[in-house]
């Protein structure tokens, strides 16, 4: 199997990727929100604090 993120072959240590680089780089992705999950937008979530509008 390819790094999603590079192309090269992945490594057993990093499973999909092929460094630890790539990794992280994949992480930072999601942490960014560069990556979406297709779906309908969910509605605000009530929140549990009585203070918050």
């Amino acid at each position: 199997m390819a790094c999603p993120i590079c192309n090269k072959d992945s490594t057993e240590r990093y499973r999909a990727f092929c460094s630890k680089r790539c990794a992280d780089v994949d992480l930072a992705k999601w942490l960014r929100g560069a990556y979406v999950i297709p779906g309908p937008p969910l509605e605000e979530v009530p929140s549990d604090d009585p203070d918050r509008d």
